[in-house]
């Protein structure tokens, strides 16, 4: 029997995985990632590369994604809690410019694998969170993309967060309900939003 379980999201090319934990007076022990149970869920990925970062409370990063050689990726929380979201890129996609969106936390220990084609963020709740994940392409800087995060054609339902539309990603009117306010990268606060980027 499998020790991961995996889920087919409302979006095709989205799942949500969740590992069997085992847990007793010492503590727990999970396996976070088992080459079968995803092949026999039907993904046969090859990861390349593992990352890691820390964010502190209010930090949203993204929305990424690669123009030329595009990144799944398997991402989880060891650390804190996030909201994470994937927009769906892909040209002639019956939900192209949809997104999809699942809080990860070190409690729920669910994991997101988003396929190739999307593009991906997420915002920090907790105090401090450590995100971790799994990549099927190397980074290339040259190739990166992005798209606003708070595009009101993507329509992205980021949680507890307050803050009008300026008309572009400028994050400087925008909080958390506790004031903490939304801390964006230069780059992620210049991106354009879906219509723009795509030229429809």
């Amino acid at each position: 029997m499998g020790q991961i379980k995996v889920t087919k999201a409302s979006i095709e090319g989205l799942y949500v995985i969740e590992p069997s934990v085992h847990g007793d007076s010492r503590g727990y022990f999970m396996e976070t990632y088992n080459q079968k149970d995803m092949f026999d869920a039907g993904l046969s990925m090859i990861f390349v590369q593992d990352n890691q970062s820390m964010s502190r409370k209010g930090v949203l990063r993204g929305l990424h994604f690669q123009k030329e050689h595009p990144q799944g990726k398997l991402v989880r929380v060891i650390k804190g809690a996030v909201y994470d979201v994937a927009v769906d890129l892909r040209r002639g996609s019956s939900s192209f410019g949809q997104c999809f969106g699942l809080l990860l936390t070190e409690e729920n220990k669910k994991q997101f694998y988003i396929s190739e084609g999307f593009a991906h963020g997420f915002l920090v709740l907790s105090d401090v969170a450590e995100f971790c994940y799994k990549v099927t392409d190397f980074y290339r800087p040259s190739d990166e993309g992005g798209l606003a995060w708070n595009d009101p054609d993507i329509n992205v339902p980021w949680p507890d967060v307050i803050g009008e539309y300026p008309g572009s990603a400028f994050a400087g009117n925008y909080r958390l309900s506790d004031g903490t306010p939304l801390v964006l990268s230069e780059k992620d606060q210049t991106w354009p939003g879906l219509k723009e980027g795509f030229h429809f």
